[in-house]
């Protein structure tokens, strides 16, 4: 089966429930507006903040649609999604994104860090953005690293915002007494949580509508089975959708009934 033939039974513009949504496009249910405003506050306060969630709950895509409006000619923003690169890794790519070459001793890397995030703000007039996704991954030397480059030295602010995303454990780890330093410098905490029955079935409906189909295309049963099994979380969502709008297409129906949603819930746990 083919997407182009999977659009044209359903008429739809465009593959609803994908990733490749502008900022502008996406759903603006309440958790993902709230952790926007808070995301949006660190940047202008040049504050560190941590953004927790399950897996799929949208950090990332809230992080996405908060710099997506900064201007780039004030802002730099520094995205690491794989922090398992250790604390080489995260300085390294601060310190070349900023036009430096890493230095080759360890201990070398963090006031050159400091020294190019303070040039980018004192001389060029730009607010930096540290962006470290999956940071429940980051290890004891990791965290203390970055809890390093925050302190510019007499309690100086920071010339820069830092961003941790992460899951539930990210919090809990930071909780921990080996990172009070850390912990005590984080002005926001924001956990965001799953859609509500009623804004699964307005995300759905948004998708939808984003594709060209703005009539009742998921009937009542379904998207209650498609919200109960994903928790409300948006990833879980997209993906039980698009399962049930081919189980249902398969089944040579226009409608996703609860039928086409429980092939879909069977087909995603089996995986």
């Amino acid at each position: 089966m083919s997407i182009d033939r999977l659009r044209s039974h359903y008429g739809f513009s465009r593959m609803p429930f994908g990733k490749d949504l502008a900022p502008g496009m996406l759903h603006a249910h309440d958790a993902h507006a709230e952790a926007v405003a808070r995301i949006q506050w660190c940047i202008s306060e040049q504050a560190i903040g941590v953004i927790s969630g399950e897996c799929g709950a949208g950090k990332t895509v809230a992080a996405r649609a908060a710099v997506a409006g900064l201007d780039a000619s004030r802002h730099t923003v520094l995205y690491l999604g794989t922090p398992g690169v250790g604390l080489r890794g995260i300085y390294g790519l601060i310190i070349t994104t900023l036009g430096g070459t890493p230095r080759f001793h360890h201990a070398a890397l963090i006031p050159q860090a400091q020294e190019l995030l303070a040039a980018e703000s004192a001389e060029r007039g730009k607010r930096v953005v540290v962006i470290i996704d999956e940071a429940h991954l980051l290890d004891a030397e990791s965290l203390e690293g970055v809890r390093c480059l925050s302190n510019m030295g007499m309690d100086q602010t920071a010339p820069f915002c830092l961003l941790l995303l992460g899951q539930p454990t990210l919090r809990r780890k930071l909780r921990n007494g080996t990172f009070t330093a850390l912990d005590q410098r984080i002005a926001v905490r924001y956990t965001i949580t799953g859609l509500n029955a009623q804004e699964t079935q307005s995300y759905v409906q948004h998708h939808l509508a984003l594709a060209g189909r703005s009539d009742t295309l998921f009937s009542d049963d379904a998207i209650g089975l498609i919200h109960d099994t994903a928790r409300g979380l948006p990833r879980l969502i997209n993906n039980l959708a698009v399962a049930a709008l081919i189980a249902t297409f398969a089944q040579k129906k226009t409608i996703v009934d609860e039928s086409a949603a429980r092939a879909a819930v069977a087909e995603i746990s089996n995986e």
